[in-house]
């Protein structure tokens, strides 16, 4: 089979929190529960207690049967409305403390979850390009599935066969403590096997995670940027790659499905050698008239009680492993170091903002910007405007505080953003990419996420403002309609309506839209050129020119190339001077027909459904 080189090295990983800082996680997640977890426990062990009085009666039912004969069946009889009456109590109050154990279980993952959710979405851009979407994306899915199915199944499971191992022994002892003693025969087995299992199995669990992780980030690797795969014939290595994690990831859990086929073994051997055990000694202690043949046989039962609670009990602790990698993993990411943001950030005088000597470098990259110098004045609409790979994205994405320059500054009015903290940032900037997400929930809901306060008036008049009115109120229940998984999927072009929509709830006096059109057709441009405008009018506005139409219409036009500005004016002014935008201006208007083609029939620049040429395209670039 030809193997094909692997196309990325892999990314470090978020760090895993230890085993102090994932115990004191859980107690901290556990301390608003507790009163709720100490009624669960007591009920949960009064429901065990009162299930051990059933091996009794049973030996009752034997002692009766065996003193009186024929005679006994009145005995029996109140004897097993006793025994019903027991089941009956012990399965409502057991199913009271499982409602409990689960419902405070599920508290404290919804908390961690909001949690891991809070954190991850505090993290700088740059610690998430670093370590790879992959590894948080599997924290936020897998990781909390597996604490979640271990809080709502594996964790009563534990708690109700402890409490049923201790009360059973309690309850052998106090028949004779020689039945107690010989039940614990087995433990040394158990324990031995425990241990075993144990050493060898949680590595295992752990680097399965791991792999699963990685596995993540290869496919979002491959799908986020399935087009550029597809052009430059990629797709065979990243096939390889997720092929290589994916039988790394299944090699583990065989290897875990084995070290459990034999602890099991090693289970099944110790219930052997413990119950001979207590029918040995139940046989002398008969024998000797030390107890009765109800009590031997209680004893006998008590044990076998034992079978699935202590077999539940080693058992689980293959989920609790597994829960405990994915909740060291997720506490890990909670433990993130987070950015200090200032308590009484300052304001700004204006909407004016300086970028002065700023570069940038991606890790372990080239600089991508060098010395860059920008002045935009309050309310002035710019234009950024270059081929791929200029630098543009890049330049867009510091104006608006998501990435911290490798040097200089950038202030906005008289205050750095540095100053200013990341809140309070996006109070002030916001900016729109092409990439646009539509949140599950009704349409409302989805707009009120900027501005939770909304009435229903400025919800439809901001609506209107993007151009959205018409399609939202063709839709079953207008703004109740329920859009995103689940729901309604609005188009490319509507999708990028709402998220402008969203902006214009939260405005903010500084908006940067990042190729905010360049996904839509000839139609959906013009619709969304259209809602940009209405956005940015009077607003300090960064656009990263997708259509250099947007240019055209801006205030200034700033021209980038290899991370430098190398050309600025009005439209007009840079068209008449001839230089690199006028060439960038008819390449971009001349008809399709005198394009030269490119190798293989292509024309050489893309065309979009107007006829005009793509500028430049995210998938193809680090921007």
């Amino acid at each position: 089979m030809t193997r094909h080189a692997d196309p990325t090295p892999e990314p470090p990983l978020l760090p895993v929190a230890d085993t102090a800082q994932t115990r004191y996680a859980a107690r901290r997640l556990l301390r608003p529960h507790g009163r709720r977890a100490l009624a669960a426990v007591a009920l949960l062990i009064t429901s065990t207690a009162i299930g051990l009085a059933g091996p009794l009666v049973l030996g009752r039912m034997v002692d009766a049967v065996d003193r009186y004969g024929s005679g006994a069946g009145s005995r029996v009889t109140v004897l097993a409305g006793l025994l019903a009456a027991i089941a009956l109590a012990q399965a409502v109050l057991g199913a009271i403390s499982h409602y409990l154990v689960v419902g405070v279980g599920e508290s404290m993952v919804a908390d961690l979850r909001e949690d891991v959710l809070g954190r991850a979405l505090d993290l700088p851009l740059d610690d998430i390009e670093r370590t790879g979407r992959g590894d948080l994306v599997a924290r936020a899915g897998g990781d909390v599935r597996v604490v979640a199915d271990a809080a709502a199944e594996t964790v009563p499971v534990f708690t109700t066969a402890l409490a049923t191992i201790v009360l059973t022994l309690i309850g052998m002892g106090t028949l004779d403590w020689r039945f107690a003693l010989a039940a614990l025969v087995a433990a040394p087995i158990q324990i031995g096997a425990l241990r075993w299992y144990l050493r060898r199995s949680a590595p295992v669990y752990r680097a399965e995670r791991i792999a699963e992780g990685q596995r993540a980030q290869r496919l979002l690797d491959a799908l986020g940027a399935v087009d550029t795969v597809t052009a430059m014939r990629l797709g065979p290595a990243h096939l390889d790659a997720v092929a290589d994690r994916s039988r790394a990831s299944i090699d583990l859990s065989l290897t875990a499905t084995r070290l459990r086929t034999r602890f099991f073994g090693r289970l099944n051997a110790a219930e052997l050698v413990g119950l001979a055990s207590v029918l040995a000694v139940g046989f002398r202690l008969v024998r000797s008239g030390t107890v009765s043949i109800g009590e031997a046989t209680a004893a006998a039962l008590f044990f076998h009680r034992l079978f699935n609670p202590v077999g539940s009990l080693l058992a689980v602790f293959d989920q609790l492993q597994e829960a405990a990698a994915g909740l060291a993993r997720l506490v890990g990411v909670t433990l993130l170091p987070r950015t200090e943001e200032p308590a009484h950030p300052p304001t700004p005088q204006d909407a004016s903002l300086h970028v002065r000597h700023v570069s940038f470098a991606y890790p372990d990259g080239p600089d991508v910007l060098t010395g860059l110098d920008l002045w935009i004045a309050p309310g002035e609409r710019v234009a950024l405007v270059g081929t791929t790979g200029a630098g543009k994205s890049t330049a867009a994405g510091l104006i608006a505080g998501v990435r911290a320059p490798t040097a200089g500054t950038i202030r906005l009015g008289t205050v750095g953003l540095a100053d200013l903290g990341r809140t309070a940032t996006r109070r002030q900037i916001a900016i729109v990419t092409q990439e646009v997400h539509v949140f599950a929930g009704t349409l409302a809901d989805d707009l009120r996420l900027a501005r939770p306060d909304a009435d229903d008036a400025t919800i439809a008049r901001v609506l209107a403002t993007v151009g959205a009115d018409g399609w939202v109120g063709a839709l079953p229940e207008g703004t109740d309609t329920r859009v995103g998984a689940g729901g309604h999927i609005p188009t490319a072009t509507q999708a990028q309506q709402l998220a402008l929509a969203r902006v214009l709830l939260l405005d903010p006096p500084i908006v940067v839209l990042d190729e905010a059109t360049a996904d839509a057709g000839s139609t959906g441009a013009r619709t969304l050129e259209a809602a940009a405008s209405a956005l940015l009018d009077g607003r300090t506005a960064i656009v990263v020119a997708h259509r250099l139409r947007q240019a055209a219409t801006a205030d200034r036009v700033i021209v980038l190339d290899h991370g430098r500005i190398v050309e600025q004016g009005r439209h007009d002014e840079l068209v008449t001077a001839g230089g690199r935008y006028a060439r960038l201006w008819r390449a971009w208007s001349a008809p399709a027909e005198s394009r030269v083609p490119a190798a293989g029939g292509a024309p050489a620049a893309d065309r979009t459904p107007t006829g005009r040429g793509s500028m430049s395209s995210s998938q193809t670039s680090p921007e």
